[in-house]
């Protein structure tokens, strides 16, 4: 099993059926920490990127078995934040917290058309910092109309490459329009995000495996993995949920296979396991996204339980973030924390 994880870490390549392996085995789990820990040092550095997060709309109109946010939940209550307040947000993560990156997430919501997204993004834009946006599946044309207008990158998250699965928790949608979004989101030049859950009823370390070598295959730039946990307005309510130790794992691979991406150390692992942020960048992770969402919106966007009831405003969860990132002799990145990896392709 050493002998794998230090095949992984040199080459960065591994079969499905070596990965298969180091996800069953948690004898060496470790190791394979501190092997993907190595690797994130050594391709992209110490700093840890912050990203602002603004959750601006929580309606959607998919019906996710998995996400508290889907279609049919009634038990939520439903908010659009307006542009200027959007803005205004955005302002004061800029000016007054310091941060380079700004994350415009929403549920899949048609009340925000292109015209107003590019609106919307040129004024973000001459705050001089870099925009991911993470608003679900758009047309080619969407996509290249965000970037024009000042987009730098797009999270688009698979959450699983088991197309028997997929179909089975995203009813009504389609993995192959997934993936086309995907292969349009490069081609419309934005850094290509995507990310899996990790504990699904009926997902396995062959479900694992296949995602983090979909994820090479694209080319992705960044990548998020975050276990799953049951939300009690969703089928998957009586579910037992992701562990932390698993998604460690599938995100550890992910980096020794993927070594120049960002990979972020996602808020479910802090929500599942205390310290499970601090563990994740110590097992891989480069970048945390920092809520600055008012919290009167904030805790209507319950994609799992406990995600939101952080408790805390958006500049001390900032400081704790900081606290958090010092603690374990790192430091915040000063520039945008564009992708190693979509930098090196971008310059071939």
């Amino acid at each position: 099993m050493k002998n794998l994880i230090k095949k992984a870490a040199l080459e960065h390549i591994l079969s499905r059926e070596e990965l298969i392996e180091i996800l069953r085995d948690d004898s060496c789990s470790e190791e394979l920490y501190k092997a993907a820990d190595g690797v994130r040092q050594k391709y992209v550095g110490d700093e840890i990127h912050l990203r602002a997060l603004i959750e601006f709309s929580n309606i959607c109109r998919n019906n996710c078995c998995y996400c508290g946010l889907r279609r049919d939940n009634k038990n939520i209550e439903r908010y659009r934040i307006d542009e200027e307040t959007i803005f205004k947000l955005a302002e004061h993560a800029v000016k007054v917290m310091g941060l380079k990156t700004i994350v415009l997430q929403s549920g899949e919501d048609m009340f925000y058309t292109t015209e107003k997204l590019e609106r919307l993004l040129q004024r973000i834009k001459k705050l001089d910092v870099a925009i991911t946006l993470s608003i679900g599946e758009k047309t080619l044309k969407e996509y290249q109309a965000y970037k024009k207008s000042g987009a730098d990158r797009f999270l688009l998250r698979i959450e699983t490459t088991d197309k028997d699965l997929y179909l089975r928790y995203d009813p009504g949608m389609s993995w192959e329009q997934r993936a086309q979004c995907l292969q349009d989101l490069k081609k419309a030049g934005l850094e290509l995000g995507s990310g899996c859950l990790v504990g699904l009823p009926g997902q396995t370390t062959e479900s694992y495996a296949d995602d983090i070598l979909f994820f090479k295959k694209i080319g992705a730039d960044m990548i998020g993995v975050g276990p799953f946990i049951a939300h009690p307005d969703t089928p998957l309510r009586n579910a037992s949920g992701g562990t932390l130790q698993m998604a460690l794992k599938v995100m550890a691979l992910t980096r020794l296979l993927l070594p120049d991406i960002n990979i972020p150390a996602t808020t479910a692992m802090e929500s599942l396991a205390p310290n499970g942020q601090k563990k994740a960048l110590q097992s891989g992770a480069n970048v945390i996204m920092p809520n600055v969402t008012l919290t009167t919106y904030r805790r209507h966007y319950e994609l799992y339980p406990g995600k939101s009831n952080t408790g805390y405003t958006p500049d001390e969860s900032l400081q704790k973030v900081k606290d958090l990132i010092s603690s374990i002799g790192r430091k915040v990145g000063q520039d945008f924390g564009t992708s190693k990896h979509f930098s090196n392709n971008f310059n071939k």
